[in-house]
């Protein structure tokens, strides 16, 4: 609605996890940094956490644009409400293998032989479970069993596992030390400081096509980092909304009162 009214090529602050819009604040960009790490060095299991909102999934997707297709293949696990056989027949579908066997043990002897042959090729293989606070027990350990698949000189399969904070909590149990002892690489996303939210909604307009118009007033922009608490998603639902109500005045700026209807609209949607 607001869109052609500001000359924007695109809506600015959509919540879908679009890699181009990707903000890499200090936090983001060390994250980033250490999923690089993890899998060129093949540390085997590499761990990132963060709250709802906070950028995972987006950072993630731009995370795998940028590994190398000529030598990465990729799987990535986006529903965790699922068993362990779920679990091997969504990592075989994920890297175009027709899963061929039905029970357990023959899923895992497939997934082994994927990989062997892969890995020949001179094919590295990267497996991302997006949620992973979800995941039971089980099919942790699952997971955990299917990084014991290696040859004389190097784990098959490199794995991410991407949470919010009741992953961690999940995995200091004590039945789970096994596999915390085999995360050798891990980063935590934090919330925006005052500074990076301001710069995040410039970058977001900027790449929508913005040159100067709409405008965030200064008092604006710290209403909405108070809500916010400095979390991406939360400052999209707003601005989305203040960028409305700027519009519905004929005005180019975004002021207190704009950031502030917005911030009732969306808290009483909460």
């Amino acid at each position: 609605m607001y869109q052609r009214f500001y000359g924007l090529t695109e809506m600015p602050f959509n919540i879908t996890p679009d890699p181009k819009f990707l903000y890499l604040s200090p936090t983001h960009q060390e994250a980033l940094q250490h999923l690089k790490y993890g899998v060129q060095e093949k540390k085997g299991f590499i761990l990132l956490i963060g709250e709802v909102g906070c950028g995972k999934t987006t950072l993630c997707r731009r995370f795998l644009n940028e590994l190398d297709p000529a030598r990465y293949d990729t799987a990535l696990v986006l529903n965790t409400h699922i068993t362990e056989g779920e679990m091997l027949r969504a990592i075989l579908s994920e890297l175009g293998e027709t899963p061929v066997a039905s029970g357990q043990h023959d899923l895992v002897a497939q997934i082994n032989r994927t990989l062997l042959h892969r890995i020949e090729r001179g094919r590295d293989i990267v497996l991302v479970i997006d949620e992973a606070q979800n995941l039971s027990f089980e099919v942790l350990e699952q997971i955990r069993l299917l990084s014991n698949l290696e040859t004389d000189k190097q784990k098959l399969l490199q794995i991410v596992l991407i949470g919010q904070p009741e992953l961690k909590k999940m995995l200091a149990q004590d039945r789970l030390r096994q596999l915390r002892q085999r995360i050798l690489v891990n980063s935590e996303l934090r919330p925006l400081a005052l500074r990076d939210t301001i710069h995040y909604v410039q970058h977001r307009l900027t790449l929508a096509g913005a040159s100067g118009r709409p405008y965030f007033t200064t008092a604006a922009l710290r209403s909405l980092h108070r809500f916010s608490r400095g979390i991406p998603r939360v400052i999209n639902n707003v601005c989305d909304k203040a960028l409305l109500s700027a519009f519905v005045r004929d005005s180019d700026e975004v002021n207190y009162w704009d950031v502030r209807r917005a911030i009732k609209e969306v808290s009483s949607l909460a």
